[in-house]
């Protein structure tokens, strides 16, 4: 028996269709329902390894979560990480299988994708109750209709029902939600059972009128408002946002000042992948996390994180143009914690043999660490567990970049040079205990009376974050008609709404 399941596609690109489909999952679970994710393909830097050593997009990862499942490459079969404006990295069922330019991918390799894409939602359908896929950017991207594997292409092969998603708070939901829909085809009209309002601020009763006339206009219902919720702190797919706690700042502000204030300055490095890592420390009261892309944004910092990305090589040469290499050796001359994380532990290190991410060759890494790194063709996809600073540490690889670790102090796979830190491990700074015990460090060498909070649990935190979303479905959305829709299908007889109708 195949369960049930409902697509949740988005007017725009982040119109909030992740966290959506992690409040659906959310809401269906504690109401019972054995529910997964899904999404046919990703595009993002931002991804997770499985426990069984698969690749797949960090949203997908959270939403699992939400659905309190194990994620696994079925939940995201394609998933495209781009190393330029033209090309990206071709991920299938967790395994890298080649570079390919956007021209290339749409104009045939994407069509070659839909069986395996297909069979893997028809697998999970067979094994839950319901699937909630999630769409990519809109799916009235009508020059990408005949190829595509994540929108409206799914929808009618699984005969999924759709609703789409408008972030009100940009402005022109009506619109959005109208236009989407009139450019769909009679056969993908058919599908589309309505709309959900995110991020809606002030009286809702302003807003029905609208709603009422979209209904007359469309023939479809909208199934809920949501209103707008700050310091949702979820993983998404690219781009720096609101935090756990607070905000991860894209431009340095004036940061608090005090002897218990920690300041966390991360490097906004070109094709950064994983800024999720620093989640956590952005979690913990007293810490203060920002972003920053110039060299003066760091004199203040009490730690400089130097993040993962999918182009070490094009990073160093950034950190150069910027002045920031130059800031972190002074740094490290003078004993002030700085912290590399995968890319970015590559970057301080001596030496890069790379003939395959970049194929630039041989290139001096910044020398802050006695690590020398060669680029292997196989990818490194583990979930290592490991101890540091006394303390339990999980985390997972995700890179082509072997490092040689020629001196030091061991810390995870890499090392520790006084106030310099390296390692490969994504997602160790959620490990409670250690990341305690490494800020105690990072505070004692930056001379701050921080003392890290006893009882911040970065998962708690996370569960709460999650619930908060199954709470603004539940409150805020009509789930008697969304559970109808997810179990019975698209509703019959929606009419045809012609292009440029009234």
């Amino acid at each position: 028996m195949t369960g049930g399941g409902l697509l949740v596609a988005g007017t725009t690109s982040d119109a909030g269709k992740s966290v959506v489909t992690a409040g659906i999952c959310r809401w269906l679970v504690r109401q019972g329902v054995k529910v997964a994710p899904f999404k046919g393909q990703n595009m993002s830097l931002n991804s997770f390894v499985t426990r069984e050593g698969a690749e797949i997009g960090r949203a997908q990862a959270m939403q699992a979560q939400a659905a309190r499942v194990e994620p696994t490459a079925l939940m995201n079969p394609v998933l495209l990480k781009p190393g330029s404006d033209r090309s990206s990295q071709v991920v299938l069922m967790g395994r890298p299988v080649g570079e390919l330019s956007a021209k290339g991918y749409h104009g045939g390799r994407q069509r070659e994708l839909f069986e395996p894409v297909m069979a893997c939602l028809e697998e999970l359908r067979g094994t839950y109750d319901a699937v909630i896929c999630e769409g990519a950017g809109s799916p009235a991207e009508i020059n990408l209709r005949r190829t595509d594997i994540v929108n409206m292409g799914i929808a009618r092969a699984a005969r999924l029902p759709v609703l789409v998603v408008g972030d009100i708070d940009r402005g022109g939901v009506f619109a959005q939600f109208f236009g989407t829909t009139a450019l769909l085809s009679p056969e993908d009209q058919a599908l589309v059972a309505g709309y959900l309002v995110n991020k809606f601020r002030g009286d809702v009763s302003l807003l029905e009128p609208g709603l009422e006339m979209l209904l007359g206009l469309t023939g479809r219902r909208t199934f809920g408002v949501l209103p707008y919720a700050h310091g949702l702190g979820i993983d998404e797919e690219d781009g720096l946002r609101v935090s756990l706690r607070g905000t991860v700042r894209e431009s340095v502000v004036a940061p608090p000042v005090g002897e218990d204030v920690l300041r966390v300055a991360v490097c906004a490095v070109p094709l950064m992948s994983n800024f999720t890592d620093v989640d956590a420390l952005a979690a913990e009261p007293g810490v203060v996390v920002r972003f920053v892309d110039r060299a003066e944004e760091v004199v203040d910092a009490d730690l400089v994180v130097v993040p993962g990305t999918r182009g070490t090589v094009k990073a160093l040469a950034w950190l150069r143009e910027r002045g920031l290499a130059d800031a972190l050796v002074r740094r490290a001359a003078e004993g002030r914690p700085v912290l590399g994380i995968c890319g970015g532990f590559q970057a301080l290190g001596e030496h890069i043999e790379d003939d395959v991410e970049s194929r630039a060759g041989a290139v001096d890494g910044l020398g802050l660490l006695p690590v020398r790194v060669r680029f292997a063709p196989d990818k490194t996809l583990a979930r290592p567990v490991g101890e540091a600073l006394g303390a339990r540490v999980e985390g997972y690889e995700i890179h082509h970049g072997v490092a040689q670790v020629l001196g030091g102090d061991a810390f995870l796979d890499g090392c520790r040079v006084g106030s310099v830190w390296g390692t490969h491990w994504h997602g160790s700074l959620e490990s409670d205990g250690f990341r305690r015990a490494f800020l105690r460090e990072v505070a004692a060498q930056a001379g701050r009376r921080f003392v890290p909070a006893p009882d911040t649990c970065f998962e708690a935190l996370r569960e709460e974050q999650l619930d908060r979303l199954g709470d603004l479905i539940e409150e805020h959305a009509d789930t008697g008609a969304l559970m109808r829709l997810i179990e019975e299908g698209a509703p019959a007889g929606l009419p045809f709404i012609p292009p440029g109708a009234p």
